[in-house]
Formats: structure tokens, sequence, C-alpha cells
């Protein structure tokens, strides 16, 4: 039997991305200055977190990126897409608590101001190649953006439900969040016998199985993109979302309940 063939990396757009990450920002920034004291003290739905500190980790994951940028560029690459997203769990404890200190610091405006600052001086002058260390790993920033695309996508969405909120997802920063996390599923459960799509954005093949060659695959599962990152990151669980129509599934392999959330 032939060797598995390695799946190659999906290719980002740096340029897209980069502002991708930025647009997203701004409109949760936006959002965030006009938070009532009631609105921040609400629960966020995340652990012990309120959406004051939801806010902060919004805003702490854009600031790493000026942060890395201000060390010393690591000698080689540790960590690329999308494994990044099976080594954040090993790390969720000490974010939390950096995310706790962090928010105390300051009232919320002012910290999504002086990020807005820094990464907007930083990042003009960083090429997509340069590297960078954080606390999972050495990235290129390229890849480290696209995980920030991630991070504001999947937390926007969380801090809409806690405060009632109708902050915007950028269509472009939705697409990578929605690439990556599927790709994730993907590396995960490697194989051809089931097709996941999440239009318009993506379509990945995994699980082990008969690999489809031609017309209709005989295991399909297909969500929207909301839909999708909220399963792939545990904000709802396959059953919910079979029940409640918002994913279709066909086939005796297109069950993704046990492979599910890719990302905690």
């Amino acid at each position: 039997m032939p060797p598995a063939k390695k799946r190659k990396q999906r290719v980002y757009d740096s340029a897209k991305t980069r502002t991708a990450v930025l647009t997203q920002f701004a409109h949760v920034r936006e959002a965030v200055a006009a938070l009532t004291p009631e609105q921040l003290a609400l629960p966020s739905g995340l652990g012990d977190w309120t959406v004051r500190e939801l806010a902060a980790h919004l805003c702490m994951g854009v600031e790493s990126v000026s942060a890395a940028l201000e060390r010393p560029e690591p000698p080689a690459v540790q960590l690329g897409l999308p494994e990044w997203a099976f080594a954040t769990a090993a790390v969720a404890a000490p974010i939390a608590d950096d995310v706790t200190a962090y928010a105390a610091t300051a009232a919320p405006a002012e910290l999504f101001d002086h990020a807005a600052g820094r990464i907007a001086v930083l990042l003009a002058e960083a090429p997509p190649t340069r590297l960078i260390g954080i606390r999972v790993g050495a990235m290129r920033l390229g890849d480290y953006l696209v995980t920030r695309a991630v991070e504001l996508v999947v937390h926007t969405d969380d801090l809409n439900r806690a405060a009632g909120l109708g902050i915007p997802l950028d269509r472009q920063a939705l697409a990578v969040c929605t690439r990556l996390l599927a790709d994730a599923l993907a590396l995960k459960a490697p194989g051809a016998s089931t097709e996941v799509r999440v239009p318009p954005y993506a379509v990945v093949q995994c699980v082990e199985g008969p690999r489809h060659t031609r017309g209709t695959p005989p295991n399909v599962v297909e969500t929207d993109p909301l839909t999708w990152l909220r399963l792939a990151t545990g904000r709802t669980t396959w059953a919910e979302a079979l029940a409640s129509a918002r994913v279709a599934a066909s086939g005796e392999r297109a069950d993704l309940g046990a492979l599910l959330p890719v990302m905690s």
C-alpha cells in the first residue's frame, strides 16, 4: 500500500488576513466603547469571566501580536496551521489568569485604544514571514494573524450573545476562521469518506473509510459558517445542531459528534 499523502497546508493571503484582523478588531473596539457598566458585569458564558473579561481577552489576543513583534525573532518555526488549533487547550489556565490581570489594569475602552495604536505601527513594519515567539511555540507572523482572525470571530460571537450585541463579522475574517477550523477537523480525522461543506467558504474531506472519487459523496455534512464555528469550538453540540436543523448530515459516516469540538 502506498504511503498516505501529507496534507497540503492551505495558503492564506497575508494582506487580506491582516486587513481582516484590523477590521474585526475595529468593529469590536467600537462596540466595547459603548458598553455600560451593567453590560460589562454580565456573565460571558465562558467559565467565570464577565463580559468585561471577555472583552479584555479579545483585546489581549490582538495585543499579543504587538508584544511578540517587540521580542527577538526566534530561530525556527515550531508550529504551523492548523496544528495551532490543538495547542491552545494546554495553556488555557495561564491564559485565563493573564486575562483576569489584564482586565484589571484599565477600562476596556482604554485597553482597546492602546492595543489599536500599537498594532497599527508594528504591523506596518513587519513582513508576514517574520518569525514570532508565542505562548505555544514559534510561528510565522502571517500564520499567527490567521489565528488572531479565528480568535476575534469566535469571541465576537461570544460577546454578541453574552451582551446582546450585533457586532458584525468581517467577511474575510469569518472565511479564515471557517477554513482553519475545517482544516483542523480534517487533520484530526484524516480520510476521504466524508465531505464537510461550509458554504461559501470551505469544503474538506475527512474520516477513514471508502474514498469518494466522483459524483455525489455517500457521506455529506453541511452547515453555515456561524454554526460551524460554534460546533468546532464547543459552543453548541452536534445533537443540538441536528435537532435545530442547523446542520444536515447524510450517510453512515456523517456523524461528527465524537470528533467535535476540534478546538476548546
